[in-house]
């Protein structure tokens, strides 16, 4: 086969592109290397380079793309700007960026100018739930909606029933939950896959959407302030840093590894009689953001002082894990990795890198100077 793989440079996308090219795939990728994500890097690892056709351009650049779809049989689309937070105020970016570039490739493939085309697998998150899944003592299995400002000013974290207002408690969230995102960032993928499964259907190829959780492993960028709380944890965590736990430290997400991940994303590029489909993607396996920074500061023996300071952000939900059946029915999946062989194997890379920059601190200023970060 050949495939096309927007965003191809990214973590996911690499990782995917070295498991494509195991499998005997012709790989393309494209991408625009987004100083963001990889700060002044403009190439592929070694492993990759000469192994893989590079385009260098953006997605919404309608000739960049129409010349990467040329002769592709499978598209998988990670191109996308990531970060709850930031997307409040950076609104019409990750509009332009998100959505246009989906509208972009729809545009390519409806005028005929990658005709070979008959799958897309889209990236897409957990973040079109918003907060997902909860039960209730009284109300039985119920969808909270964002939480309140005032609430969480006043210490009340945990989203609450939207039918009683009583308490309820998380459970695994599926695919068939509504779609109700809490961030600009959630929102602009749910229009993305919808944009994307719309298409397939009026074309009559397969369309899968893949909604990713909190995908992490070697290789993650260290970078980007924005989005990776396991990688600020880690740069905090081996400069003695304090590491500053918004909320109670009780939050909580679902952390799939980077070889999970890529599994089920292969399963879906070669499954047959897959029409249009949204799959989660994660561990099924939830751990509290409070745990996730002991373990990084034992890794390193760091002299870091955990702070948990009540603060937060308009937009974070509280608490997610993934619902694997349906991913398991239909492909087969079953995610391998424990979070804490998974956590000590990407500590263990974070280790052999160098210490860097992200500007985490710079990013928590501006966050506050746009009225997203409280407290």
């Amino acid at each position: 086969m050949n495939v096309l793989v927007t965003g191809g440079a990214g973590f996911i996308g690499t990782n995917l592109a070295r498991r494509l090219l195991r499998e005997g795939c012709a790989v393309t990728i494209l991408d625009n290397f987004s100083p963001q994500i990889h700060g002044n890097m403009r190439s592929l690892p070694p492993d990759l380079a000469g192994n893989v056709e590079l385009q260098v351009g953006d997605i919404r650049d309608e000739s960049a793309v129409a010349r990467a779809l040329k002769g592709q049989d499978i598209l998988v689309h990670f191109a996308a700007e990531t970060g709850t937070g930031q997307s409040v105020y950076e609104i019409l970016h990750y509009e332009d960026v998100n959505i246009r570039g989906m509208a972009v490739l729809m545009n390519c493939l409806v005028t005929g100018k990658a005709s070979r085309v008959g799958k897309i697998v889209v990236g897409s998150s957990r973040a079109v739930y918003g907060e997902g899944k909860y039960k209730c003592s009284t109300d039985g299995g119920v969808y909270p909606e964002g939480r309140r400002v005032e609430d969480m000013i006043a210490g009340k974290f945990e989203p609450q029933c939207p039918i009683c207002g009583g308490e309820c408690e998380v459970v695994p969230t599926t695919e068939d939950s509504p779609l109700q995102p809490s961030s600009f960032y959630g929102l602009t993928k749910q229009v993305q896959e919808q944009m994307a499964l719309l298409f397939a259907r009026t074309a009559g190829f397969s369309g899968i959407a893949l909604r990713y959780q909190n995908v992490y492993g070697p290789g993650q960028s260290l970078k980007n302030p924005y989005a990776g709380i396991l990688a600020i944890f880690s740069n905090q965590a081996r400069l003695s840093q304090p590491i500053n736990i918004f909320e109670d430290g009780l939050e909580s997400r679902d952390f799939v590894y980077i070889d999970d991940a890529i599994e089920a994303t292969w399963r879906c590029i070669v499954a047959e009689n897959m029409r249009v489909e949204t799959l989660n993607v994660g561990s099924g396996e939830r751990v509290a953001v409070k745990e996730l920074a002991g373990e990084t500061i034992d890794f390193f023996s760091s002299r870091s002082q955990v702070l948990i300071s009540g603060a937060f952000r308009q937009g974070d939900i509280r608490h997610n894990v993934a619902d694997l059946q349906k991913a398991h029915n239909l492909i087969g999946f079953e995610p391998k990795w424990r979070f804490i062989d998974g956590v000590r194997r990407f500590l263990a890379w974070v280790d052999s890198q160098e210490p860097t920059s992200n500007r985490y601190d710079f990013s928590l200023q501006e966050m506050r100077q746009r009225g997203v970060l409280y407290g």
